[in-house]
């Protein structure tokens, strides 16, 4: 169990790194008529708090 929340946790602020780096791209855009239907934002904060609480079970468990 401790390896996989360990795992979730790496994985979900993997994933928060790619959506705020993907956010920004979207925020310095040349074209700004060629928006985006990805929620970059949400998708970050989401993936932060799982990263965060997946953390906190695993340092629980040890």
């Amino acid at each position: 169990m401790q390896v996989s929340m360990l795992s979730v946790s790496i994985g979900a602020a993997v994933l928060c790194g790619i959506a705020e780096w993907a956010s920004w791209r979207r925020n310095n855009r040349r074209d700004v008529d060629r928006v985006g239907f990805m929620p970059w934002r949400g998708i970050a904060l989401a993936s932060a708090c799982v990263a965060i609480f997946a953390l906190a079970f695993w340092i629980h468990q040890k």
